[in-house]
């Protein structure tokens, strides 16, 4: 519901809501314009009686003098029968230059106002401004629940291009959107009298003037005592006319003045619906407020930009929607399928799993889980593949499902297999499958397998995963889903350091570059320092298609694209397809790669100390860390190998590292000698020194295996617990990040 609340409105004003945002960030630039060419005195240093002054000497003829919000002073003159109007400087009331009012602004501010279309356009333009309202309360709530909660709200993000420069931006400009929305609503309302205007009211006009000789102007009373700041307009008398009166208007109030004796005829104070409009009106237009008229411009800019990444995603979203062969109905199937998911991206492998079953001979029914029926007559076995949203809430596919369950009084003899779909990087990593699964246990549903989870959507994962449920239903089944990558490219070995023969780990650090015929030459080249790679950070990932496989092994870079390589260790598996065709890999052999971002796992900005874990070829990234630690922050290093003279990856570029200062200390452990110790073994030595890392802000960074992780987790726990925290809270500042396989 709240993803259709904030995609709906976005699709239908689109292009209404860019014509707005597009000419108001070109207004936006008025008031900064006005202020940059204005001389503003301050408060108190001079009265509308001294200005008016100054401005009689050199403009004989005035009629009227203006004040604009911006502070731009405007003097409306007659001269040899001819009207004129010039922006005067207020310290000499001379000239600055003439006044001519822009027919441009004048354009784009009656198409951000009506569309040009007058009464309807007004309509539109107000429709629009409360859509965009609705797009940015609707657009923070969907972060905030993507991300786990409010407090999350300025955690990285992940995602493709489209969604990360929508979510960005939109995360950037939200408060100036919603204000321009807010204030912009308000002022369209008053056009339709659906909320008070705030017309001024205007002071009685004196119906008896004693007259008499004027006074000079510099001279008058009720002007002296008027501050130049609250000044709005002063409209002279008509010249010769003894019963004439001046007319003064200032932010408080407004009234009529005896030209003869300077003293007030009538006043009128604006009332509160008056200020209150002059308030929003100030805030929609930043006039009075230019610093604001920037920030809502630039908000304004951003618009655009969301409005074409929004249908963007939108239409992908769309077409990753599933198309099922076969689909039994619920009373006529064997097994059935039910998904949670939020982007679609769950269906692919749900979709998986359903084309098997069927090729097997079996009768197959998949639906979202929302759908879930209270009664299935022949199946003999429920499949749940479910994602999980946000904070560990459920996904938009799955949102009605476990009141659905807990409403089912009979349990029916349905074995249920639960697989979770998540991320290690956040703390509720498959919190909704989990909480699926122990709904299922605590109602007494046959289990036919138990809870298995999927991190990042791993192919090899799902078909590990696959071959458990054919033993489980006995039913051959060869699962392999691969989500749609990125185009790849062509990388040529071109250096490799070998490790790990002694201790039977066969390891290599692989640096692959671009083939010469795809680096641009010439020019371009020295101009862009282009290397033919393409654009990549230590800690984000490749994937690496092997020959005659679809199915990517991922491997973290410990490199950045301006290294010019592409850097990965890689340790031979047993069996491993990848592992082994790389280990195998002559230099100047070829591999298929392409990158997939994973910017949660990279050190934050800041001072703050960082502690690097690792075992293994997890050394990968935060040697790429250490590496571009050019400004020296505290950085340490806890890493786990076999053998010192075996397997001691980066040995000699660590203690590089080490003279230089870019890594602090290093506390290298390994498993395979006389006193030999884990990573964990270490970390648990050094508590006291880690536990002040951590109170002077510390930042981890885990890397390697997933037993590796869980122990190192277990460790710090009981380290920080006399601190009153765990490494849950850790991971909820954006303190405590993973990447595991």
């Amino acid at each position: 519901m709240l993803r259709q609340l904030h995609s709906l409105p976005g699709l239908i004003a689109a292009l209404f809501v860019i014509a707005l945002s597009i000419t108001g960030a070109i207004l936006s630039l008025n008031p900064v314009l006005d202020r940059v060419g204005a001389v503003v005195p301050a408060a108190g240093q001079m009265s509308v009686a001294e200005l008016a002054g100054k401005v009689a000497t050199h403009y004989p003829g005035t009629e009227q003098l203006e004040r604009t919000p911006s502070g731009t002073l405007i003097v409306y003159y007659s001269r040899d029968g001819q009207m004129g109007a010039d922006r005067v400087d207020p310290r000499t009331g001379e000239a600055i230059a003439a006044y001519e009012p822009s027919s441009f602004s004048r354009w784009i501010k009656n198409l951000h106002r009506s569309l040009l279309l007058d009464t309807p356009g007004r309509a539109v333009a107000g429709i629009n401004a409360l859509a965009m309202v609705v797009l940015a309360i609707s657009g923070a709530m969907l972060l905030a629940t993507r991300l786990g909660g409010w407090r999350q709200l300025l955690r990285p993000v992940r995602g493709t291009l489209s969604q990360r420069l929508h979510i960005e931006l939109g995360r950037a400009a939200v408060i100036g959107l919603l204000l321009s929305g807010l204030t912009g609503s308000y002022l369209s309302a008053t056009t339709f009298s659906l909320a008070p205007a705030g017309t001024a009211a205007e002071p009685d006009i004196p119906m008896e003037v004693n007259g008499g000789t004027p006074a000079p102007i510099d001279t008058l009373a009720a002007l002296k005592a008027t501050d130049l700041s609250d000044l709005r307009e002063l409209v002279y008398p008509y010249r010769d006319d003894p019963t004439g009166m001046y007319s003064l208007g200032t932010r408080q109030g407004a009234g009529y003045i005896d030209q003869a004796s300077g003293e007030w005829l009538s006043y009128q104070t604006h009332d509160t619906t008056h200020k209150l409009y002059e308030f929003i009106y100030m805030l929609h237009t930043g006039e009075g407020l230019w610093w604001l008229g920037m920030l809502l411009g630039l908000a304004a800019l951003t618009v655009p930009v969301m409005a074409i990444t929004g249908p963007i995603i939108w239409w992908k979203r769309q077409q990753s929607k599933p198309k099922l062969v076969a689909n039994s109905g619920p009373n006529a199937s064997d097994s059935v399928i039910l998904v949670g998911s939020e982007g679609n991206s769950t269906w692919g492998f749900a979709r998986n799993l359903h084309d098997n079953l069927v090729q097997a001979g079996h009768r197959v029914h998949t639906a979202p889980m929302n759908q879930m029926a209270s009664h299935y007559r022949d199946a003999k076995q429920l499949f749940i593949l479910t994602a999980t949203y946000g904070d560990g809430d459920a996904p938009a596919s799955a949102t009605r499902f476990l009141a659905k369950l807990q409403k089912m009084s009979k349990t029916p003899e349905l074995a249920v297999a639960v697989l979770g779909f998540g991320d290690r990087q956040f703390p509720h990593f498959c919190g909704f499958a989990k909480e699926v699964d122990a709904t299922f246990a605590a109602k007494g549903w046959p289990l036919l397998l138990p809870l298995d989870t999927i991190n990042r959507q791993s192919p090899q994962a799902f078909t590990r995963w696959g071959h458990a449920v054919g033993k489980a239903i006995n039913t051959e089944l060869t699962l392999a889903h691969t989500p749609k990558h990125p185009r790849t490219t062509i990388l040529e070995l071109a250096e490799r350091a070998d490790y790990g023969a002694e201790v039977q780990a066969r390891t290599a650090v692989l640096r692959f570059r671009a083939p010469e015929s795809s680096k641009q030459e010439g020019l371009l080249k020295r101009l862009f320092g282009r290397n033919g790679l393409p654009s990549f950070e230590a800690g984000d990932l490749v994937g690496i298609l092997p020959p005659d496989s679809h199915v990517p092994r991922f491997y973290s870079l410990a490199s950045t694209s301006k290294d010019s390589s592409l850097e990965i260790c890689v340790r031979q598996h047993p069996g491993g397809i990848c592992s082994n065709f790389l280990l195998a890999l002559p230099i100047g052999g070829s591999i298929n790669a392409f990158i997939h971002p994973n910017p949660n796992f990279r050190p934050a900005a800041g001072k703050a100390p960082i502690v690097l874990i690792g075992a293994g070829t997890g050394i990968g990234p935060l040697v790429g860390f250490i590496r571009h630690n050019r400004a020296h922050h505290p950085m340490y290093l806890y890493w786990g190998g076999r053998c010192p003279s075996s397997d001691f990856l980066y040995e000699s570029e660590l203690n590089v590292f080490l003279k230089d200062k870019r890594l602090t200390e290093l506390s290298a452990v390994f498993s395979r000698v006389s006193d030999g110790c884990y990573v964990q073994d270490k970390i648990s030595a050094d508590g006291e020194e880690l536990r002040n890392l951590i109170q002077r802000g510390a930042q981890f960074l885990v890397c390697g295996g997933r037993e590796m992780a869980a122990s190192v987790m277990k460790v710090i726990n009981e380290i920080i617990a006399p601190l009153g925290m765990d490494v849950a809270t850790l991971k909820a500042q954006g303190r405590y990040r993973e990447d595991v396989y």
